[in-house]
């Protein structure tokens, strides 16, 4: 799906939003500080207009911009199982982190990953900021979380694992 084809209107509902543009519960919270706790969640059946209505957000131009925004960069930053593993077969030079605790490494791994060590960030933040670092997870979504914190730390190629490990044995 191409940002031409991401409609986002006010009347729609959050729950068909997030189906359409998973990237959008991530976006809000940062850029307006909704959706992350109670006192500024919402319920799927909001729409987007009593969303920002209730949190005194007024560009409805903006919000609609946010979200696409978020989403044609999360898209970005996603590669398929098998072209990291093309990557790795072709001796190319990046990092490739699973950001999975220590428990769920136990229980699958993907081949070639090392663990994120939390405790070490200067490890990482010393890297060149144009050196590839591809992030896995379960599912996808924590990984594209610490890539976006890698992006807003100057980081330009950094990337998730699209579907995570799930789809990596899938694959």
């Amino acid at each position: 799906m191409t940002d031409a084809q991401l409609t986002i209107t006010p009347d729609m509902t959050m729950e068909t939003i997030l189906q359409v543009a998973p990237a959008a519960q991530r976006a809000l919270f940062q850029r307006y500080h909704v959706g992350g706790c109670s006192a500024c969640g919402f319920q799927p059946e909001d729409t987007l207009a009593q969303v920002a209505k209730d949190h005194n957000i007024l560009d409805m131009k903006d919000v609609i911009e946010t979200i696409i925004r978020a989403e044609t960069m999360d898209r970005d930053r996603q590669l398929d199982p098998a072209e990291v593993q093309a990557l790795t077969a072709d001796g190319a030079e990046f990092t490739f982190l699973d950001v999975r605790t220590p428990d769920e490494r136990e229980a699958a791994a993907a081949e070639g990953s090392e663990p994120l060590d939390y405790d070490a960030s200067d490890k990482y933040m010393s890297l060149p900021k144009d050196h590839k670092i591809v992030f896995v997870c379960a599912n996808g979504d924590r990984s594209l979380d610490v890539a976006s914190y890698f992006l807003g730390h100057g980081f330009t190629e950094v990337f998730a694992v699209r579907g995570g490990l799930a789809a990596w044995h899938a694959s």
